[in-house]
């Protein structure tokens, strides 16, 4: 990250997205997102670091909703850009001006964010991310990072049992009664 902030104050976010069916998808299909801020972590995937944080919800589709963000259908996409919403508008009611770094497993939500990439649906839902991406990027210095999935990195795999979690409609396990790779 390159700032003088001690790792020990350091924060990062991971992100995940989940849904039940990947194929052939509506607003009727469930999905859901997961947001881990973890204060003092390497991001080498060792897992060090304490959760500071945990953020989790479902995909909203219904225009009329209050979570809304701008999702037609529920998708893992749908599910990784409004975990990265989700991400982003904490950083701004969080109000610090440190670097942070935001690591998750979608390359799609990372260049969607940032602007690398265009989406082609849930236009509404990638702009407002884009948006938020910047609005951030004026107070702060974001870092964001891929992370392979499923390969056992505790704080991505925690994201992705928060998502999963919210896409079914169940509370997440504790964290001392969970272990990486348990949906």
């Amino acid at each position: 990250m390159g700032d003088s902030l001690p790792l020990s104050e350091r924060l990062s976010l991971y992100f995940d997205g989940s849904c039940q069916e990947n194929r052939n998808v509506t607003s009727e299909t469930p999905a859901g997102w997961g947001v881990v801020i973890v204060r003092g972590d390497s991001g080498l995937g060792k897992g060090d670091g304490e959760i500071f944080e945990e953020l989790s919800g479902p995909v909203v589709t219904d225009s009329e909703g209050d979570e809304y963000l701008g999702a037609e259908v529920g998708s893992n996409n749908t599910g990784e850009l409004s975990a990265m919403a989700h991400a982003l508008r904490w950083l701004l009611i969080e109000g610090s001006t440190s670097p942070v770094t935001i690591r998750g497993d979608s390359q799609y939500a990372l260049k969607i964010a940032a602007g690398e990439w265009r989406a082609k649906a849930n236009r509404e839902l990638a702009a407002r991310v884009q948006a938020l991406w910047d609005e951030v990027n004026l107070l702060r210095d974001v870092q964001a990072e891929h992370v392979r999935a499923h390969r056992g990195h505790r704080w991505n795999e925690r994201a992705d049992h928060l998502a999963w979690r919210a896409c079914i409609g169940e509370n997440p396990l504790p964290l001392q009664f969970w272990k990486p790779g348990m949906r």
